[in-house]
């Protein structure tokens, strides 16, 4: 499932317009981004937690060359799927 398709089943489930059901998905997605960048985390019970870790820095190999290059340290986002999630993919 794409975004425009997401939108779509938003809009079937909760009886909106298309343009409704955009706005919604798109302000829960500023929403999370915001958080994030924050430095916090948004818990959705049943569904899971988005969060931000740190990734420390590190030595890669270049695969053309094989040569050693620097790896910055990075703030990475995370999803940790929550109980209800997984019960309902499995």
């Amino acid at each position: 499932m794409n975004k425009s398709e997401l939108i779509e089943h938003i809009a079937r489930q909760a009886d909106i317009s298309k343009a409704a059901a955009t706005r919604a998905l798109e302000a829960v997605i500023g929403g999370v981004k915001t958080t994030l960048k924050k430095g916090g985390s948004v818990s959705i019970v049943g569904f899971g937690t988005f969060a931000v870790t740190k990734r420390a820095a590190r030595v890669g190999r270049n695969p053309r060359t094989n040569e050693p290059i620097k790896i910055k340290s990075a703030k990475v986002p995370k999803f940790r799927p929550g109980k209800g999630l997984k019960d309902a993919v499995n």
